[in-house]
C-alpha cells in the first residue's frame, strides 16, 4: 500500500506536542514523499470564539480552512513541515472532534491519520469521551497515536 497522504489532526488540546506531532509525521511521510493534510477542527463554540479572537469581520462567510491556517498551532507544525520539505495542505472543519476527523479523513482519501492524546483513566473516558479512541475505532485508514505528557 502506498503512502500518498497523511492527515494530521490536531484540536486545542495539542500545543503543547507540537514538536512529536511534527516529527511523526515528518518520520513517515519524508521518506514516503507523502503530502499531509494537516487539519484543525472545532466545535462550534470552538470556532466562535478563534472568529472573535482573531477579528473576522462577523458579516463575512469565512472558510474554517482560513481560520485553521491561523491558528498558532498549524502554523507551528507548518513550519515543521517546511523545514523538513513536507508538502501539506491546511483543512479546517466545525463539528465534533472525533467524527469530523473520521470525515476529513475520508474526504482527502487518507492513507494514515495521525492524532494526538493523553493517556486517562476509564472513568474520565467514559465521562469525557476520547476523541482519540473515536478516530482509532472509525476511521477508514490506519491511525498513529502520539501520546503526550
Amino acid at each position: 500500500m502506498a503512502l500518498e497522504t497523511i492527515l494530521l489532526a490536531v484540536g486545542p488540546g495539542d500545543a503543547d506536542r507540537t514538536d512529536e506531532l511534527a516529527a511523526a509525521v515528518v518520520e513517515v511521510a519524508g521518506p514516503a514523499g507523502a503530502t499531509v493534510d494537516l487539519a484543525h477542527v472545532f466545535t462550534e463554540s470552538e470556532y466562535e470564539d478563534v472568529l472573535d479572537r482573531l477579528d473576522f469581520d462577523a458579516d463575512l462567510d469565512i472558510h474554517p480552512d482560513e481560520v485553521a491556517s491561523r491558528h498558532a498551532t498549524i502554523r507551528e507544525i507548518g513550519n515543521r513541515l517546511d523545514d523538513a520539505g513536507v508538502d501539506y495542505e491546511v483543512h479546517g472543519a466545525v463539528g465534533d472532534h472525533g467524527s469530523s476527523i473520521v470525515d476529513l479523513a475520508g474526504e482527502v482519501d487518507a492513507d494514515r491519520v495521525v492524532v494526538g492524546g493523553r493517556s486517562r483513566s476509564p472513568a474520565g473516558k467514559a465521562v469525557f469521551g476520547s476523541t482519540a479512541q473515536e478516530v482509532l475505532l472509525s476511521s477508514p485508514c490506519p491511525v498513529t497515536f502520539v501520546r503526550g505528557e
